[in-house]
């Protein structure tokens, strides 16, 4: 008897760790997640992220519906492109600004 609740507290305790250390990596997750590099869109808006540590500058071509698309220089961070209803996707083009 002694030996069950042994094994079932250490069950237990497992399972609490584990528990917590997996809403720890939601919880870390999160923040990365919701700004990925390169175009994404939330509900209403379209961005373009772009992902640098060295400060650099990229061209980016941007799709867009029902008119001409166009190039445009970004910087280092999000860059709003305008609605989503509008904005088809964004790239970079190989080039620096």
């Amino acid at each position: 008897m002694r030996v069950r609740r042994t094994v079932l507290s250490t069950l237990g305790s497992v399972a609490l760790v584990l528990t917590f250390s997996g809403a720890l990596t939601a919880a870390t997750a999160g923040p990365a997640a919701a700004d990925p590099c390169g175009f994404y869109e939330t509900g209403s808006d379209a961005f373009y992220n772009h992902c640098t540590s060295d400060g650099s500058r990229v061209v980016i071509k941007v799709d867009v519906a029902w008119a001409a698309d166009y190039e445009r220089c970004v910087g280092p961070g999000t860059s709003w492109l305008g609605s989503a209803a509008k904005i088809q996707g964004a790239h970079y083009t190989g080039r620096t600004c």
